[in-house]
């Protein structure tokens, strides 16, 4: 692992055979994330709005909770998670996600962006590891959500 300055940010870019606004919903609507992302999403898909995500079964269930910072159809979604129970999302506090919908051909380039590792104050160890999991998680779930999308996507 290099200097801990490459752990800032970890951006994705992906090709979506389906129009942004269908590429929206996938990102956005809590009933299209759970299709490819946790096992359950429960948010209020507005600016302000929160809620929360949650990854596995019993007792190997994580709880993240989610908050709605952006919301601009068909172009932007983004929201702060990972924050601790009782808090406000905030920076310092909490991991931002953005998804950056560009009109491309007859789909859309969608760009992921997840900031905020350097801010939580982790130790260098906890950092790497956070990092790592999250690299690993995008690596696997980013796919699902192109697979998802073009599923939906009704072909004339």
């Amino acid at each position: 692992m290099g200097s801990t300055s490459e752990l800032g940010s970890i951006e994705r870019e992906v090709y979506v055979e389906a129009a942004p606004e269908v590429v929206f919903e996938v990102v956005s609507s809590p009933e299209h994330v759970r299709q490819w992302w946790p096992d359950d999403a429960r948010y209020d898909p507005v600016p302000g709005g929160t809620g929360e995500i949650a990854f596995g079964e019993g007792a190997d269930r994580t709880v993240e909770l989610l908050t709605v910072v952006e919301s601009l159809p068909p172009r932007t979604f983004s929201f702060r998670w990972t924050h601790p129970a009782g808090q406000e999302a905030a920076p310092g506090n909490s991991l931002l996600v953005t998804f950056e919908l560009v009109p491309s051909g007859d789909g859309t380039l969608l760009r992921m962006t997840e900031t905020g590792f350097r801010e939580q104050g982790w130790e260098i160890a906890v950092l790497e590891q956070r990092y790592r999991e999250h690299v690993e998680g995008w690596t696997y779930y980013l796919p699902r959500l192109v697979t998802y999308a073009a599923s939906l996507e009704v072909r004339s």
